[in-house]
Order: structure tokens, then sequence, then C-alpha cells
């Protein structure tokens, strides 16, 4: 199943200078943010080098718990959370997907951007220095079972550029951000989803998803 690899995006309110740490960077990013939208473009490279799957597609995400992620090429789909459950959406397959929404959640950087307070508790963090242009974050998770290797943010002076993530397989995952909005005003039923009538719903989904506690 083409699932896109969630994890995402930001705007920094403000300007940051050259000497700003990348953790600095992303404080600032981070302050009086409750959503945010983007557009994305993404590539894959396996553990030999080789580039595989590129797409494109926009994201919205808004705290605590819920985002929507949407490709439109090469192929499209839509994944949205609402808070209790994630929906995968393959139009080609004709095909729906869903699942609780857990606490797998909490360890994605998806879910630090819009809550800072989640990062030294889901994550330990580290400097990695400047390259192509940009400052780095590094972010290795404290859960069990990680769904990723590490992470890395790229900030230049005013936002977060791109995010890349190693999985356990060895692939590369390298998103690149751009037309960030910050706090916007969602239209009404962004984070919810209802299957379109015809199409195959597969899943098993509990009556009452895990809730991970938010700070306010």
């Amino acid at each position: 199943m083409r699932i896109a690899s969630l994890l995402t995006l930001a705007l920094i309110s403000g300007t940051a200078t050259a000497a700003d740490t990348a953790r600095q960077r992303m404080e600032a990013f981070s302050h009086a943010l409750k959503s945010v939208s983007a557009s994305f473009h993404q590539s894959v490279t396996d553990a030999n080098g080789h580039r595989g799957d590129e797409s494109q597609g926009t994201l919205a995400l808004e705290a605590p718990r819920q985002f929507r992620w949407e490709t439109m090429q090469p192929y499209e789909q839509t994944i949205v959370a609402d808070g209790s459950r994630v929906w995968v959406y393959e139009p080609d397959l004709e095909q729906v997907s869903v699942r609780s929404q857990n606490n797998e959640e909490a360890h994605s950087p998806l879910t630090v951007l819009t809550d800072l307070t989640q990062l030294d508790t889901q994550f330990t963090t580290s400097e990695g220095g400047s390259h192509d242009d940009l400052v780095w974050l590094k972010l290795t998770s404290k859960a069990k079972d990680p769904q990723f290797d590490y992470a890395e943010l790229g900030f230049d002076g005013s936002s977060l550029q791109r995010m890349r993530f190693k999985d356990q397989l060895g692939n590369t995952t390298d998103i690149r951000f751009a037309d960030w909005k910050r706090n916007p005003g969602f239209a009404a039923g962004t984070f919810t989803f209802t299957p379109p009538k015809g199409v195959d719903v597969v899943g098993d989904v509990k009556p009452d998803a895990e809730v991970f506690p938010v700070r306010n």
C-alpha cells in the first residue's frame, strides 16, 4: 500500500540570525503555532543509494492530533487523521483503509511542530551542523519500537525547508517544503473523512481510539 511518509512542516515567526542554533530556530517556529499548511515534494532513496519514488502534494496540520496529507502526483492519495482515526484513501485502487489513531503519532516530528513540549519527551535531540545551506536538528525517537532510525530538520533563516528521515530498512525519505501558511483558517471538513460510495473500506477500528494526553 502506498502510504506517504508522514512527517512534516513549518514556518517560523520573526527573523532568525546566522548565530541561531537549529534548536532555537525550531523553538521560534513552534511559538504560538496551532495550525499550518504547506506544499511538499518527497523523494525516497533505498539503502543502496537508488532513487525511487517521488511525489508532490499538500499538507495541513492542526493541534493537537489532526492532519491531512494529500498526494497529487504521480498518483492520488489522501491521508486524514481526525483525532480518533486515520483514514487512507487510494482512488486508483478504489479502497479506503482505516485504523485507530494511537500513540504512534506521538513519536512523529509532526506532533512536535505544534506542541514543542513533546520534543524532549519523545526525542533525544542534537545539533546536526550546517550543510546544504541549512542548519540541521537531529531527532532520535525514545520509543521502544521507533518508526525511524532518526529524523533531521533543516532550517534556513526563516522556515523549515527540508525534513529527512531514515527508516528501519535503510531507506531515506527527503521532504522539501514550500508555500507555508501559518495558523490558517481551515475550511470545515478539512480533518474529517467520509468514504466515497462504492469503495472498499478495510480495517479494524476499535470503538475508542487510544488518547495521547494533550498539554494546553
